[in-house]
Formats: structure tokens, sequence, C-alpha cells
């Protein structure tokens, strides 16, 4: 662990090379706080570290829950290091979750894609993040009866992004509460601040309430669990500590002040402030230990965030004529905050962060890209690294994955949780996350290119890179190197079984084997030969009717509407990734410009793929398209005043239709920010070989950019 300080140590100093100095950060990060007059189920405001985030109602607590959680985004304190899990008396393994598929070779092997089996059904569920449970207000009202959402009068809460902090002013029964909130950047501890004479009579306290955990029954955006109060422990060691255990986890919440056992309820827990005094401070913290010196340290908070901001890259459009320049900015400026305080933790993040619970809370590393590619193009290198650790760690877990398939190197599962270890269902045969470490580990070379990046990431893109190669079958007929069956494409739509040589992922593995080679030169090796040979006999890209298809075995993209929908993968091979020779501009500006007019907008496209094609459009010089493509309203593209993108429904909805419509399937969606700002940087920073200033911005007289502290893209 102190080497890897040391090196995010190198990490900063190099990136600091890169800070802006004329675009005054305190002011464009300001005009975009967030601030709510409210009660806004649409709107909790968040703190977080990156790796511990804590997300609040309108009085700057997590006071009403359930109302939150029913009709907008969930209120939770989560971390990316709790997790439990079940019992498991059967002893069920992967292998009993395995169906059979026939490889090109005509050998035959089992994968675990049996996820509704008995096998099936608890590896996935299992292990699962788990929720610290809820800090809240509690009132004793003067007439007895129940505290409710509609006590809260007069509120007007702001996010300060320049320090951190949330301020929440209301009033309770006509007396003034002021709270501000904070989390501390490098420990998992919520600092509060509670200024009321409600505070000095004992009329007002602060509540902490502990569920058994998630709703097991629910895959994402899953409610508290607050039945069987006897399967978990929630016991007061001292004044100022609480053990938790549940489902093998435990935990100690650490607090500044004495708490006491709420009355005839279970799992409750009462802070107090001073008899006459108006301010309550209090600190509390997550732990895998007690701790005895929690405080909440707000001026911790004051000195990080000023700092965070500084360092990052920015990009400043006022001036601009366009009307969508200000929707760009604002969109900047919360996508960064939201993606430091929940994406940079010990554990790569799952899709929603650190605000609520989706696919169990496990990572999706094919995710990972969009997840964490921007942050050293924005001038947060460190915090890419931190995901990067971790997979270093696992080394050893993927190359026993790889060798359980007959292949080289270390084969990287798709859906796990902190094992790595693979979930049920069609994510063993997803592939595109194989090459992202490749990349990833580029990009932190580009932002440190020394001696110490290559020694220490060298084994890491060795492996994944030899994996690669392994994953190809040499078809003898044509002497073309292919990939897949089984396989399930980017665009989960077609046969597992079947499908063979789909576009993105034969680009995507030819570009990192030619980036792999260059890590051995850099290395001082010598180039790896059956690399070269992959890379010299890989199957070309698949064409029809002058457009790129999704997929060689079922090249009916442009002629049949059903397969429109979902990710339009092919694009990414332009993109995302640098230009190959693979790859024709002129037959992928016809795909754009099909995916453009043809494609199903409205059906499952997610809010990834609006940046996705963006950068498309970019890398082929059509800037228009991708400002339009990129601040489109869609389905899954309405970013809320708070700054997230939910995931309104696998279903069809109008564009126009209110948001409480539906209950959403993923009440936010971390993917869709990352993209974004991966996108942004493209634009602005450009990529290799890029000409002109900030190509992806249209040069029609309405845009006037300062933009600084840019890296470009390969």
């Amino acid at each position: 662990m102190k080497a890897f300080a040391a090196f995010v140590g190198s990490l900063l100093l190099s990136a600091a090379a890169a800070w802006g100095t004329t675009i005054d950060r305190e002011a464009l990060v300001t005009r975009h706080n967030p601030v709510v007059h409210a009660i806004d189920y649409d709107s909790p405001l968040t703190v977080g570290n990156g790796g511990f985030a804590f997300t609040v109602d309108a009085t700057g607590l997590q006071t009403f829950p359930s109302e939150y959680h029913r009709n907008g985004i969930p209120l939770e304190t989560l971390s990316r290091w709790a997790w439990v899990q079940d019992e498991n008396p059967a002893g069920f393994t992967l292998a009993d979750a395995n169906r059979n598929f026939t490889h090109p070779d005509g050998s035959v092997h089992g994968f675990p894609t049996n996820s509704s089996s008995p096998a099936g059904d608890w590896l996935r569920r299992n292990p699962r993040n788990h929720p610290f449970g809820q800090i809240a207000l509690d009132w004793k009202k003067p007439d007895g009866t129940a505290f409710t959402s509609a006590d809260v009068r007069d509120i007007e809460q702001t996010l300060d992004l320049w320090h951190g902090v949330i301020r929440s002013r209301f009033s309770l029964g006509g007396t003034p509460v002021e709270v501000t909130t904070a989390c501390l950047p490098d420990e998992d501890t919520v600092a509060l601040r509670i200024d009321s004479d409600l505070v000095a009579s004992g009329e007002l306290a602060v509540k902490l309430a502990f569920p058994r955990g998630h709703d097991p029954k629910v895959k994402n955006t899953p409610g508290f669990d607050w039945s069987h109060p006897e399967s978990h422990v929630s016991e007061l060691r001292d004044s100022t500590t609480i053990v938790r255990r549940v489902g093998g986890l435990e935990y100690f919440v650490n607090v500044s002040r004495a708490a006491g056992k709420a009355a005839d309820v279970p799992h409750t827990f009462l802070v107090r402030g001073d008899r006459g005094a108006r301010v309550l401070e209090l600190a509390v913290n997550f732990g895998r230990a007690p701790r005895a010196d929690v405080r909440p340290d707000f001026a911790r908070v004051a000195a990080h965030w000023p700092e965070f901001w500084r360092r990052s890259a920015a990009a400043d459009f006022s001036g601009s004529t366009n009307p969508l320049a200000t929707k760009l900015e604002r969109r900047i400026v919360l996508s960064q905050y939201l993606m430091a305080v929940q994406m940079a933790g010990e554990m790569p993040p799952q899709e929603s962060g650190l605000t609520c619970s989706t696919w169990y809370g496990k990572h999706h590393t094919e995710m990972l890209w969009w997840h964490a590619a921007h942050f050293p193009l924005w001038g947060h290198p460190e915090m890419l690294a931190r995901n990067v650790e971790w997979y270093r760690e696992k080394l050893p877990v993927a190359r026993e994955l790889a060798r359980s398939r007959g292949l080289r190197g270390a084969r990287w599962a798709k859906m796990v949780g902190p094992d790595l270890r693979e979930s049920p269902g069609g994510n063993p045969l997803i592939v595109w996350n194989q090459p992202h470490l490749v990349y990833l580990c580029e990009l932190l070379y580009r932002a440190a290119p020394t001696r110490e990046t290559l020694e220490r990431y060298g084994e890491l893109v060795q492996e994944t890179a030899d994996c690669l190669a392994s994953m190809l079958w040499l078809d003898p007929k044509r002497d073309r190197y292919v990939l897949g069956p089984p396989l399930w494409i980017v665009q989960e739509i077609y046969d597992q079984g079947t499908s063979q040589n789909p576009t993105f992922e034969l680009a995507y593995w030819r570009w990192t084997l030619g980036l792999a080679q260059q890590w051995r030169e850099r290395r001082g090796l010598p180039r790896e030969k059956a690399w070269d040979d992959a890379i010299a006999r890989l199957s070309p890209l698949p064409v029809k009717d002058g457009k790129y298809v999704a997929l060689e075995s079922t090249p009916d993209t442009w002629e049949n509407v059903a397969t429109r929908h979902d990710h339009p993968s092919m694009l990414m091979a332009l993109g995302m990734m640098p230009e190959t020779p693979m790859v024709d501009r002129a037959t992928m500006n016809r795909t754009l410009d099909a995916v453009l007019q043809h494609w199903d907008w409205q059906t499952k496209i997610w809010g990834w793929d609006y940046p996705m094609i963006a950068m498309t459009a970019v890398r082929l010089g059509r800037p228009e398209v991708a400002v339009e493509v990129l601040l489109r309203d869609g389905p899954n593209n309405v970013y809320l005043p708070n700054g997230h993108a939910p995931v309104r429904s696998d279903e069809a909805l109008p564009v126009n239709a209110p948001l409480g419509a539906r209950r959403r399937e993923i009440a936010v969606y971390l993917p869709a920010n990352g993209a974004f700002l991966a996108a942004v940087s493209l634009m602005l920073g450009g990529w290799d070989g890029a000409t002109g200033e900030h190509p992806g911005i249209p040069r029609d007289g309405t845009w006037v950019v300062k933009a600084e502290g840019w890296r470009a893209l390969p």
C-alpha cells in the first residue's frame, strides 16, 4: 500500500504540468451549484470521497428514505468494501450453472450461463453490497404526531461544489434549522453540523437506523430490508461505538458523541446535543475497526475540494450564444463531481456508483472504460489508478480463470464481487471487457511516461494481451483468425452460441494487441510473435451494402429493424478507440448516417450510447453531429438537477413523459456521466494527430471556448 501511495504521488506530480491558470475555476464551478427549494425526489444530493458516499434529502440527512426510494432516487450510505453473503449449504459452484457451447474448432466447453438455476441464482446474488443504514433527523413534534416531509417548510438547500459541502436551511414548526453535511476526503466519515433552537430544547436529535440490508429479491434499485431484526446485530459496545454484524460482515459505527438506544425500536440509536446548546456537531465513521478519534473535521473537506477543482481540466463557455452552451458546461461540472465522489474506491464501482445498488452491487468490468477512462484526461490519473490497482491485486484470480478455459494469460470476469468470481448469466460470454486494461494502462502511462509506470503495469498489460491473443482461433479454411463463438457482443441481442466476428471487438483486439507490443518495446522486450501473427491475419471488419454491421455471422443490421436497438457498437471501432488500418472512414461515415437515421432511439438505448456516438462523429470531423447527439433529449439521456441520468425503463417512453411515470429500473446510471466526460475530453482535447483546436466544437460563430488542462486521447 505504501508503494501504491508513492506511485500516486508521482502521478499527481506529472498531472500538475497540465494544470491551467487562466479560467476562474471557482466562478466556473459555483455557478452550477445545485439548489433545491422543495422536497424533490429527483434531487437528493451526495457527498463522498470516491469509495464511500452519503446521499441526503432536503433536510441534509436521510430523514424520508422510503419516499425518495418510491418516487425518485434512494437515500443510502454505501462503500465499496462492505459486502454480505448468504450461507451456501448446497455448496454451489460455477460449474453447477454450466451450459455447453461449441467453439469454432468443434470442441465443447461449459460456461456458467444458467442464471435461473438454484446455483445460478445464489451465485448472482452473492456476495452483494451492504448499505450501512440511515442517518436521519428525529423531531419530537409538540403535538405528538409523526414527523413527515410535509413538516419541512421554507427549504433552501445548496450543494457547494467548490467546498464539497451541502448546506440545508428549512423550518420545522416555524423554527429555523440549518444543517451542514460533508464527507471527509480520506476516511469514511460523515461530518454534520446542526444549528437550531430545537437542538437546544432537546426536541431535535440525530437517529441512526440499521436495516438487515437490501431486499435480496430485487436486482436493481432494491429497497431496504427491515424484516427479521433477530437475524443481525447492532450492539452498543460503548457510548460511541456500535458494532454491526450481518451476513458474515462485521463493521463498526464510530460516533463523536454519545449514542443511546432508541426505546422499543431495534437497531436504532439516538444522538442528542447538549441541553441549552443550539449547535450539535457530529461525526459518524464506518470502518472495519473501532475508533475513538473521529471528529467532524470540516477544515479537511474545505482544503480538499478547491484543490481537486484546481487540478481538473476545465472548460468555460461563458460568452457563447449557442443555447446548448450552458447545458454542456453544467453537465460537465456536475458529472466531474459525481464521478469523483462515487467512482474511485478500493474496488471498482458498480454502474449506479455509491447512490444505490444495481446488479447486487457487482462491478461490471466491461463498463470500466466508461467509468474511469476520463479521470486522467481531466487531470486526475490517481483516480483511475485506484481502479486499476484492484486489477493488479486480482491477477492470480484472472490467471486461474484463463487456465480453466484453456487460455493463456489473465482472463477478466465480467460481473464480479470483491473476489472477482464470475456471476452466472450471459456474463461469461462477454469479451469486450478484456482489452480495457491495456487501454487504461496506456492512459496512465501517458499521464506519467516513466519507467516506474511501465514496471507497475507491465505484467498487467502482458497477461491481459496474451489472453486476448489466445481467445482467437485460426480458421484454416480462410487463413484468418476469428473471434467466437461462443460470444455475447456489445450489442446484447444476438445468439451467444453462434455469434462470430463482431465489428467493434475485432477492431479493439487489433489495436490493443498492437499497443501491448509497444509496451514490450518500451520495456526493452522483443515483440510477441503470436500477437503479431494475430494482428496480421485477423478477420476484416464485416461490411454489407457499404456499411459496417454488428457482426459477420448475422449481418442483418440494416435489413432487420428488430436488430437496430441497444448499443450501435459498430461505431465504437472509430470513436472510443483511434483509427486503425482496419477501419475505412467512408464506410464509417455511412454507418454513422445510418445510425442517426434508422436506429431505434426510444427502446433500450443506454446513457453511454449518446456520448459513444458523439465520439465517432468527432473523429469523423462532424462536430455539429457530436454536440447534437451528446445533448439531445432521449429516454436515457435526461440529466436531473443533481447531475444524475436515470435509466427510465427497458421499454419505450415518450421523451416528454413525466419522470415519475414508471418506477425506474436503475435510479441513477454513472456510465452515462463517465462516457459524457470522455466524449467532451475528445471534443476539447483532441487526439494524437488531430488538427485544429477543440475539434469537437462547431466553428459556426456561436461558441466561445476557454479550455485548459487537457490530455489528448490516443
